[in-house]
């Protein structure tokens, strides 16, 4: 996918699609395109990205059938990647574990770890993520440092504490140790009451989205040593609610709160833990949650009136993974959400 700025339309020639592939930021001024083809420049190109902004969409009408959601099956596929971000080998020789890394935030976290000198192994959900693992597979390979591993995936249900057990086992095994894990794994669903929220729901949302993230941790401790760093995803509905998403938002409040407790537990062993908020961003995780309209206008409430992209974030993990940037940072959690202003 490419980005170009909307006073180039008027050009002689331009990118250009079907009205369905062609989307416009209002916030960066660019449209982008998707499956282009070179074609004439017309004032209709305008208008149609016009348009599309000042009815609030910022994506095709899209809708998933069931969790986890498909990347690659997405329009357009968010981006996980950028051109812009140059690495540093802060992580040179560090073992990254990063738990839903086949896809969204997680691909893009384990990219720029694979970048920055990280060995990299993730999760995925065998049979549903299949075709997303491999191609996060093949990003890493080709991201891959000269003095890191091979990365690996790993699939399981990270709801289960023997599975987490396991996950932690087939690291150690390949690469030896743990220096960083980052959990991330989560899902998602709608309800307009807690009434609709019934036990089987609620004990399944709580166990990817909080369980897993005390039973990896509590099993990857025995591989961790000082200096090792812990990442555990959170979000913005943490601190200003969500009325649809309640049993959700109740995970990643629980989440902020696990981050400062365990931070404070390890923090005489020298073991940093932070956390990071996303805003809304475009991952495989809204179209299985949400209806078309509502993918369709995803992000639009934040200041900057869209969406955020995976590679937007990962950033924000490689500097609480670093000793190199945030050696004096834990417990704390940063919120890379479009302009959101929230009090923690």
């Amino acid at each position: 996918m490419q980005f170009f700025s909307s006073r180039f339309l008027g050009s002689s020639r331009v990118l250009a699609t079907t009205l369905s592939h062609i989307h416009y930021n209002p916030c960066t001024d660019k449209a982008y395109f998707t499956k282009a083809q070179l074609l004439p420049a017309t004032p209709y190109s305008k208008l149609v990205i016009r348009s599309m902004a000042s009815s609030g969409q910022q994506f095709p009408p899209q809708k998933q059938e069931g969790q986890p959601g498909k990347e690659h099956v997405m329009d357009p596929t968010p981006q996980a990647t950028t051109p812009e971000y140059k690495p540093a080998n802060k992580l040179v020789g560090k073992v990254a574990l990063v738990t839903g890394g086949d896809s969204g935030i997680g691909r893009a976290v384990g990219h720029c770890f694979a970048l920055e000198g990280a060995t990299v192994a993730f999760t995925y959900v065998k049979g549903q993520e299949d075709k997303d693992a491999n191609d996060t597979l093949g990003m890493l390979m080709k991201a891959k440092h000269a003095d890191a591993n091979d990365p690996i995936a790993i699939p399981t249900d990270l709801g289960y504490d023997e599975n987490c057990r396991r996950v932690v086992e087939e690291v150690v095994n390949n690469y030896g140790r743990i220096d960083i894990l980052v959990n991330n794994a989560a899902e998602q669903y709608e309800a307009s009451t807690v009434e609709d929220i019934d036990e089987p729901r609620l004990e399944r949302v709580f166990r990817t989205n909080i369980f897993s993230y005390f039973f990896t941790a509590r099993h990857a401790l025995k591989h961790m040593k000082e200096g090792s760093s812990i990442i555990n995803t959170t979000s913005v509905n943490a601190y200003k609610g969500n009325a649809k998403l309640l049993d959700y938002t109740a995970t990643k409040g629980a989440i902020v709160a696990f981050t400062r407790g365990l931070a404070l537990q390890l923090v005489e062993k020298g073991i940093r833990v932070n956390g990071v908020a996303p805003g809304p961003i475009w991952t495989p995780l809204i179209p299985a949650s949400f209806t078309e309209d509502e993918s369709a206008k995803f992000g639009t409430q934040t200041p900057m009136k869209r969406a955020g992209q995976p590679h937007e974030v990962a950033p924000s993990y490689v500097f609480l993974a670093s000793n190199i940037d945030s050696s004096y940072i834990t417990g704390q959690v940063l919120h890379p959400n479009g302009g959101t202003i929230v009090n923690g």
